[in-house]
């Protein structure tokens, strides 16, 4: 019987253990503090930051979210990034993506403090990630991480098909399950727009993370019997709903789930995690900037 991973629960637990955690700063006089900075009005921005400080509050972390016009000068923004690399009570942030497009994100990315860049995304993070000595794993990945140990699947001598390399997922989870380290040291293959025959690269592996953003691309078809399948995307398409559309991954689940040994859900499988280990970074900003040390699940 296939294993339907359940992301709500692994992030509950998490969330749990990251209270307790909480509750250690306090006494020690701390509480982790999450910025959150929107540029604009994009609908589906506004919902994520507006879930991330939700997330804080439910735990006892202060969240503080940030909002200028859609038409904000990239140096409005950049004085607001610098008065949050200031801030003390701000441990960790974020600069929602996307921004307007007269603000580079990558000049966005470079000028957050590395301590405080709670996505994982400043180059000397990525550096660090790369060398081995992650200073915060970037959340999805590390969220999928979270899952395959919570399903019993350990990454080590199996070989992993990640089908997408963008720098906030392809990338940074393929460095992270080639490392020398639990939770790592698997031989790692990572495929995109240009890959040939991506179905015989999936129907070897015996984890598959698909990742590209593309609807039900990976179908039951593409793997090969008792495989674990981690579906990251999320596509809306058009459906005969009240809504008019309804949330997809990147795998066709119906026929994937004949296939796999255990498999995320979409909604309900990577998503909560992530999240889920954007609270774990700032506690993580918390305990480094303050000198306390806690106990990360």
């Amino acid at each position: 019987m296939t294993n339907v991973i359940d992301g709500n629960a692994v992030a509950d637990g998490i969330r749990a253990d990251l209270e307790d955690c909480v509750d250690t700063l306090g006494d020690a006089g701390v509480t982790p503090g999450l910025a959150t900075v929107l540029v604009g009005d994009d609908p589906a921005s506004e919902t994520y930051v507006s879930m991330k400080q939700r997330d804080c509050e439910e735990i006892g972390m202060n969240g503080i979210h940030v909002e200028l016009d859609g038409d904000a000068a990239p140096d409005e923004l950049y004085d607001t990034i610098a008065d949050l690399n200031d801030d003390s009570s701000v441990h960790g942030y974020l600069v929602q993506d996307p921004v307007p497009d007269q603000i580079d994100y990558r000049e966005v990315i470079r000028r957050i403090s590395p301590a405080k860049d709670v996505d994982g995304f400043h180059p000397e993070n990525v550096g660090r990630l790369v060398a081995g000595d992650a200073r915060f794993k970037p959340c999805t990945p590390h969220g999928v991480q979270k899952l395959l140990d919570a399903a019993d699947v350990d990454p080590e001598g199996k070989d992993v098909t990640i089908v997408g390399r963008s720098r906030i997922v392809g990338k940074p989870l393929a460095n992270l399950l080639v490392q020398k380290t639990d939770g790592g040291n698997a031989t790692v293959t990572v495929c995109h727009s240009r890959t040939e025959d991506l179905a015989d690269k999936t129907r070897r592996a015996d984890i598959v993370v698909a990742a590209v953003g593309a609807p039900e691309l990976v179908d039951g078809s593409m793997l090969s019997d008792d495989t674990t399948v981690i579906d990251v995307g999320v596509n809306r398409v058009d459906a005969d709903t009240e809504k008019g559309y309804e949330l997809v991954g990147d795998v066709e689940f119906d026929s994937a789930k004949e296939k796999a040994s255990a498999i995320t859900p979409v909604p309900g499988g990577v998503g909560p995690m992530t999240r889920a280990m954007l609270l774990y970074n700032t506690v993580k900003a918390a305990s480094q900037q303050e000198d306390v040390d806690v106990s990360l699940p």
